[in-house]
């Protein structure tokens, strides 16, 4: 593999500086380094970044491939800057043995895109009755270390208990879905004005933080770790707040689109502003941004969810719940984090590629731009402005909220061990 010279970047935002890369490692890092024969990629103005980290994307391979694959999602990751990526358990058929993480770990391999590492079921089939095979899972080639039922909550409190306890051996972190079921029946939106007054069915606030009140109680209890998935509302804010105060082991994430949009967007009954969890106020919108300033909220995770055409164009309460988010997450954080002055470059390489690498156990990423370590980095053109066209999105999908909306930055370069899988904004 050949030698490349970043020239003039900001690493994270900081002064600029070289950055020689040989085969698949950063092997000088400082001024005015000379190229020799080293490709060089003239980056001035442009921020440099630690590749990123998603501990929440659905693939949907094996099943739905009809709306992604494990390559054009990797692709898809790869053109938002990503360079690993955890891939959720509700697929068909469920994540939930070692046979099927096993599938998508070598697929992931085979992409060459971006790195993926499956999450395990907690639950067989996602049922919420029976443990999955949580060691074997761990045990496999894969190396599982993080459990979800992302999509469906593990709400029976004695199966999240033995989940704890059983991860707690190998060093594993349950991620939950906060969502108590039984709360939201029938729920299509975020219960609040809004809902009221277009007359659907309410999605209520206490229906997550009542989960993740129980379950920071559960992991202090077992001396476990638990990840609260898209955490969504002001209030959830307040009590992962409290549980770190008392040195609970708890870890939190926000999508990018909660971070941005409001269920007054709901209005429009366009499906494509249908999630879950639902958008929610513009008072949980501040709360979620200043969590993720203050480090109560410890990551950013897209819960990238694409879905095919026909499952969002039809009418509001027959569309799926999701969104795709891998291709944009990095420009709806420069806007809602860094425009206005929430956080730093050091601050978004903390949030999307350090903490959430260190919370999955992701070996070789998440790690400092300097001389010795992997070279897997994301260039980023911070001064761009364009209009979003998901006509050019690698992923299979193209279910945007962000369709025509203006937003900042624009990823140029992807390396992953050193290999430009990105280049100019275009895939390799």
């Amino acid at each position: 593999m050949s030698k490349i010279l970043i020239r003039g970047a900001k690493v994270l935002g900081g002064e600029p500086q070289d950055v020689l890369i040989d085969g698949e490692t950063i092997t000088q890092v400082g001024a005015g380094l000379t190229a020799g024969d080293a490709e060089v990629v003239e980056a001035a103005g442009k921020v440099l970044l630690p590749g990123l980290v998603d501990l929440h994307t659905h693939l949907r391979e094996p099943g739905r491939e009809d709306s992604e694959t494990v390559l054009t999602g990797t692709r898809a990751a790869a053109s938002g800057g990503y360079t690993s990526v955890f891939a959720m358990a509700n697929t068909f058929p469920v994540a939930d043995t070692a046979g099927v993480v096993e599938q998508v770990w070598r697929l992931g391999q085979e992409s060459g895109y971006c790195d993926v590492q499956p999450i395990g079921a907690v639950t067989v089939g996602l049922e919420g009755k029976k443990l999955a095979e949580l060691g074997a899972m761990h045990e496999s080639a894969a190396g599982v270390t993080v459990f979800s039922d992302d999509g469906k909550c593990v709400h029976d409190a004695v199966i999240m208990r033995r989940a704890l306890e059983y991860v707690k051996a190998f060093g594993g972190v349950v991620a939950q879905h906060a969502q108590e079921p039984r709360l939201t029946e029938g729920a299509e939106m975020n219960e609040g004005v809004v809902s009221a007054e277009l007359g659907l069915g309410g999605w209520p606030a206490v229906a997550e933080e009542s989960i993740i009140a129980r379950d920071v109680l559960l992991a202090e209890h077992v001396g476990s770790r638990v990840h609260i998935c898209h955490l969504s509302t002001a209030g959830s804010v307040e009590i992962v707040r409290w549980a770190k105060s008392r040195g609970i082991d708890v870890t939190a994430e926000v999508t990018p689109h909660h971070l941005l949009l409001t269920d007054e967007l709901v209005r429009t009954y366009n499906p494509v502003y249908k999630v879950n969890p639902p958008l929610r106020t513009e008072r949980d919108v501040l709360a979620l941004r200043e969590a993720l300033a203050d480090g109560t909220i410890d990551i950013v995770a897209t819960d990238h969810a694409p879905h095919p055409h026909e499952d969002k164009d039809c009418e509001w309460a027959a569309a799926a719940m999701g969104m795709v988010g891998l291709e944009t997450a990095l420009s709806v954080v420069q806007e809602t984090m860094v425009d206005t002055g929430l956080l730093d470059w050091a601050g978004v390489a903390d949030r999307m590629s350090f903490t959430p690498a260190r919370i999955g156990r992701a070996e070789g990423h998440g790690r400092p731009v300097s001389a010795g370590e992997p070279a897997n980095l994301t260039l980023v053109d911070t001064a761009y402005r364009g209009s979003v066209d998901p006509a050019g999105f690698a992923s299979r999908s193209r279910n945007t909220p962000y369709e025509g909306r203006e937003l900042p930055g624009r990823v140029t370069h992807t390396w992953l061990r050193g290999k430009a899988v990105l280049v100019d904004g275009k895939l390799t």
